[in-house]
């Protein structure tokens, strides 16, 4: 049986611990999820589990780094947090686990539901794949040493979950200690020892074709020699936090974190077969520039839409073919321009400031400083609203149609001309360009183009 690491959310950012994280009803983040953290270590230690409270002074990335040099085999980590939604009517748990990883969500279902059968009140979000995160990866789960999982424990934004958590947080450790307990029996429960461990190894095939040489499931996470990495063209020369461990002599590199290079990941249980597919349709230093080619068919956009809200179509049926026909004429990438409503509006669920009828499907603001953000006539005057002040950022170039974006005069022009550049400008949110970007990714994936 092996120890367990827990650490306190710290709000997400790199500027360490001091961050409070997301704010409510006169507490934070950070001071609710360090007083359940030390319960929950009181508790785990009281039925005699080695524990190893994560210090609160440390970044995520030094959180990782502190794991790391002291993670052993059958260690396993658990990072909690507490969500933020700007509506009050939003509850529930949840826990983030590695994608692609079938033993990593049944680790996060055990846990979940543990919590669940303590504090029965607490609704049920599901398990997810860190894919489906706000920023399409999370470092936690991808760049941790040993088996790992994010949990968020409820909304503090919402009043039910804060008083929940702040009346009976004995019960929540007890749940998260009862998860964890059995968590971290179900690793590698064999008599142990500290020999030099022995790892299965797996199947690849890249590109359609079966490779030579065989990788290896660590914690049930899939690594492939390096040397292949070569191979698919990768440059890894600048990206230090791509996670590498060496083996009888023999360096290996987690896979799912090639995914940020533009190589599909897939895996075959039945026959234990890593596949990798290098095959970017989209020059890799085009895919972040607003103005662009879009690359999707409107097909594709209604799929990826449906896909993750059945009822999206039904209200909007003519949404994706608007985007591609305003986008065009502007000269904005329209894949972007999607990406970003699908962002903004919950993939057109809509809720808190933006209501459907408001035809704003980017939260574009109005003039004067008025409560409530624009609206528009059509859905068609909406979605030229949106890409208007996409090219007010990314272009010097004056408009080919008329202008209805209210704040287009306000603009600077030309000073976003990147994805990443809309950060802090758009939203006040700095990760809203990663965000958006992680979102083009999803699309792309499911429509065959990375």
């Amino acid at each position: 049986m092996g120890r367990i690491f827990i650490s306190a959310a710290h709000g997400g950012k790199e500027a360490g611990r001091t961050d409070p994280g997301s704010i409510a009803g006169g507490t934070n983040e950070a001071k609710e999820m360090i007083l359940l953290r030390d319960l929950i270590v009181t508790e785990l230690r009281a039925r005699n589990f080695e524990v190893l409270a994560v210090p609160d002074d440390l970044s995520a990335q030094q959180t990782i780094a502190w794991i790391n040099s002291r993670a052993r085999q059958k260690d396993v980590a658990l990072e909690i947090h507490a969500d933020a939604a700007s509506s009050p009517s939003v509850r529930g748990a949840s826990i983030f686990y590695i994608a692609s990883n079938d033993e990593r969500r049944s680790n996060a279902e055990l846990l979940l539901v543990a919590l669940l059968r303590r504090v029965p009140q607490l609704p049920n979000r599901g398990v997810k794949p860190d894919s489906a995160s706000g920023l399409g990866r999370l470092a936690f789960c991808r760049q941790t040493a040993i088996a790992s999982l994010l949990m968020q424990v409820g909304f503090l934004t919402s009043p039910d979950d804060r008083a929940l958590l702040q009346t009976r947080r004995r019960d929540f450790a007890l749940g998260i200690a009862d998860g964890l307990a059995s968590w971290s029996r179900t690793v590698d429960p064999g008599s142990g020892g500290e020999a030099e461990p022995t790892y299965p190894p797996i199947n690849i095939n890249i590109n359609g074709q079966k490779y030579s040489e065989q990788g290896i499931l660590i914690n049930g996470n899939a690594y492939i020699p390096i040397d292949l990495v070569d191979r698919l063209r990768v440059d890894l020369s600048k990206a230090p936090n791509v996670r590498r461990v060496s083996y009888r002599r023999v360096v290996y590199v987690k896979a799912i974190e090639l995914q940020e290079f533009h190589v599909s990941i897939s895996w075959d249980s039945a026959s234990r077969t890593l596949s990798l597919r290098s095959i970017l349709q989209i020059p890799a230093g085009q895919i972040d520039k607003i103005m662009s080619n879009g690359y999707t068919s409107e097909v594709q956009l209604q799929l990826f839409l449906r896909n993750n809200n059945e009822s999206a179509i039904v209200q909007f049926p003519d949404l994706p073919k608007l985007y591609r026909e305003e986008a065009t004429i502007e000269g904005v990438n329209y894949d972007i321009a999607f990406c970003q409503m699908c962002l903004e509006t919950a993939f057109l669920r809509f809720g808190g400031d933006l209501k459907p009828e408001q035809n704003n499907f980017a939260g574009l603001g109005t003039i004067g400083g008025g409560a409530e953000v624009a609206s528009f006539e059509s859905a068609r005057i909406g979605v030229r609203a949106q890409i208007q002040h996409l090219k007010a950022y990314a272009s010097l170039e004056p408009l080919v149609q008329e202008v209805v974006d209210p704040r287009f005069r306000f603009v600077t022009r030309g000073i976003a001309t990147s994805i990443d550049q809309l950060s802090g400008r758009w939203s006040a949110d700095l990760d809203y360009g990663n965000k958006i970007m992680a979102m083009l990714k999803r699309l792309y994936e499911s429509a065959g183009l990375i």
